[in-house]
């Protein structure tokens, strides 16, 4: 089979149809990323509208762009005739705002009043991942009315399975799903076979709690609400890309990265984006470095203790991070009440005390090996031990302290947990060491 370049080349308007319909959607964007500049506005006079349509709601955001700005004003506004509400707004966000505007007065005004209503909710708020195409029914209606204007309006809808009911105001009232709508009395009314009380979602909420809510409930839709008013739903798949991208977050700033960084960002942004975090770390090493300056004398007559210290604290380092990662994970989907919190803090010092003791052990004998000093040996396993209890400890409390602060739990925990796993580590071991320095000798 050619490749998409090769067919490029070959500028085949129907042998390169032929080719995205063998590839699934998100491969042919896939593939389409790899393109350069000309490539790609090749690629772009060859497609029809609604294959543009469907590789941009493919792309991710950068190469999304990319494709927006090749086009006209006039082939712009044709393919977002066949994307979704909440996909348009996407695009629309990232434009500058003379660009924005220019489009949005070219729409129609039915499309530019939803449009406009959608732009108004922050990026990353419920109200800007919703859809406006969704199914309401009025819940006076039939079951028979009912399905003759489903009928009418479902092909501009983005899923069916779920059905919403709304009040003479278009408030939130109930839903039912197409199966029980299919297989009820066609004379019913809608009020007699929905479930009320649907989960919903105020539009102004987090991203990260309709996430929540989808999962918890195992929801295929969730409706976004204004004082009880519905306005949109929320469908899974922009849940999924929400899940995706919340954890991809959590993750970098775990580590002091920031999530706007990749591997294309130019060599200033990296810099700029790292080196305050990296300043921090350079901080928080000195404090560790000036602890094993107190105990500089007694290095100096017991060499080996510099070499058996890095061990200590790195062993320390990782058990902090394990206890902290389930800790974050925990905190994300605010599972942790007060009581959970003390029999899981008690837990982690536990699991401290026996890690501690078995890593101690085995340390132990590799040192008595090295040195032949069971001294130096018991004073490892105890500095292990003690380590292990501070890694569980620390572990624990500050992803809970930045939550109870307001502030993110994922938020560079890792140096502040490496900070007191290194400065502790390194205390206890070379302040055992000085209390029994004679024996070492």
């Amino acid at each position: 089979m050619k490749s998409l370049k090769e067919l490029l080349k070959e500028k085949k308007q129907d042998a390169l149809l032929v080719y995205i319909h063998e590839h699934e959607a998100y491969d042919f964007a896939d593939e389409v990323d790899d393109l350069d500049d000309d490539e790609l506005s090749e690629l772009l006079q060859l497609l029809p509208d609604i294959e543009i349509a469907h590789l941009l709601e493919e792309s991710d955001d950068e190469e999304r762009l990319r494709i927006a700005l090749m086009l006209d004003e006039h082939r712009f506004l044709m393919v977002i005739n066949d994307m979704s509400d909440d996909d348009i707004v996407d695009i629309l966000s990232d434009f500058n705002i003379g660009k924005r505007k220019k489009l949005l007065d070219q729409m129609k005004k039915e499309d530019r009043d939803i449009i406009t209503g959608l732009l108004q909710y922050p990026e990353e708020s419920a109200g800007g991942l919703m859809t406006t195409a969704y199914i309401a029914l009025r819940e006076e209606r039939t079951v028979a009315e009912g399905l003759r204007r489903i009928v009418e309006i479902a092909p501009k809808t983005e899923q069916l399975q779920t059905i919403y009911v709304v009040d003479d105001k278009n408030k939130l009232c109930g839903s039912v799903d197409l199966r029980k709508l299919l297989t009820s009395p066609r004379t019913a009314k809608l009020l007699e076979i929905m479930s009320p009380h649907p989960i919903s979602i105020e539009a102004e909420a987090d991203q990260e709690e309709a996430a929540k809510l989808v999962a918890r409930y195992d929801l295929n839709t969730l409706p976004v609400v204004t004082h009880g008013q519905l306005l949109g739903v929320i469908t899974v798949d922009d849940i999924i890309d929400v899940i995706i991208q919340e954890s991809d977050e959590d993750l970098l700033k775990l580590y002091g990265v920031n999530e706007e960084e990749t591997l294309e960002s130019t060599l200033f942004e990296s810099v700029k984006m790292r080196l305050p975090w990296l300043l921090v770390n350079l901080l928080t090493a000195f404090l560790a470095s000036s602890v094993v300056k107190l105990f500089e004398d007694t290095i100096s007559q017991v060499v080996a203790l510099s070499a058996i210290m890095t061990i200590i604290s790195g062993m320390g380092g990782n058990a902090g991070s394990q206890t902290m990662s389930i800790v974050v994970r925990h905190l994300a989907r605010e599972t942790v009440n007060s009581t959970e919190g003390r029999r899981a803090l008690f837990k982690e010092i536990f699991a401290g005390i026996i890690n501690g003791a078995i890593n101690g052990i085995v340390t132990s004998i590799v040192v008595y090996i090295i040195y032949h000093n069971v001294f130096l040996s018991l004073i490892v396993i105890v500095a292990m031990i003690g380590n292990m209890v501070v890694a569980g400890i620390f572990g624990f409390l500050v992803p809970v302290c930045l939550k109870m602060m307001h502030q993110d739990p994922a938020v560079a925990s890792s140096i502040f947990v490496t900070t007191a796993t290194d400065v502790l580590g390194f205390f206890i071991f070379l302040a055992l060491a000085k209390l029994f320095l004679p024996l070492l000798i």
